[in-house]
């Protein structure tokens, strides 16, 4: 048995998801900023990608993780090594037709940077293993539907077995009700 100097840290796995914690607000914090204001560039005028603060989604992450929703929302980090480089967060689906059986894949991304390397294949099934021990049997998402090509996230989720049931949605993503972006719904069974 090899032994440990008492002031070492233990060996950490290189890529790993586990339950996000309050310590975790301010990584996931940095992480949705990042991604956010790739995601909505040429979407949003600038003033508003700059209002995308690591501080301002980390003060909201602090509050969603000390006090959940509800007892069925999770969150989730990716870690490469220590470094949360990525989150999703799982709970009951609330769309109208929506039964005890749905939950929602709420949010899910990887830092650019760490893309390609396994991390949101890692959160997606962590995110079905967490709904499936919730109790849920169908797992939702919405992706941003383009006109011409499929967003990444929509080509990645259908390549994690989503697939899309023809329910559409606009979700306004700015401070004007006309900053829609356009949504399709994708589910996927969760195996028994």
């Amino acid at each position: 048995m090899p032994h440990l100097h008492p002031h070492a840290h233990p060996p950490v796995a290189d890529a790993s998801v586990r339950l996000a914690n309050p310590a975790d607000a301010s990584a996931i914090g940095s992480v949705q900023a990042h991604l956010w204001r790739d995601l909505y560039a040429g979407v949003l005028p600038e003033e508003v990608l700059a209002g995308f603060e690591a501080r301002a989604f980390a003060d909201v992450w602090a509050s969603s993780l000390t006090s959940p929703p509800s007892g069925a929302h999770r969150a989730l980090v990716a870690c490469s090594g220590l470094e949360v480089v990525g989150f999703a967060a799982v709970g009951p689906s609330v769309d109208p037709d929506a039964t005890d059986v749905d939950a929602e894949v709420l949010v899910l991304g990887v830092e650019s940077g760490s893309r390609r390397q396994g991390h949101g294949s890692r959160l997606v099934n962590a995110a079905a293993d967490t709904a499936r021990g919730s109790g849920f049997g169908r797992l939702r998402a919405w992706v941003p539907q383009a006109a011409s090509d499929p967003s990444e996230l929509a080509v990645f989720l259908s390549s994690a077995g989503f697939e899309a049931d023809g329910a559409l949605r606009d979700r306004v993503v700015g401070p004007d009700d006309a900053d829609l972006q356009h949504e399709i719904r994708v589910i996927a069974t969760l195996p028994e």
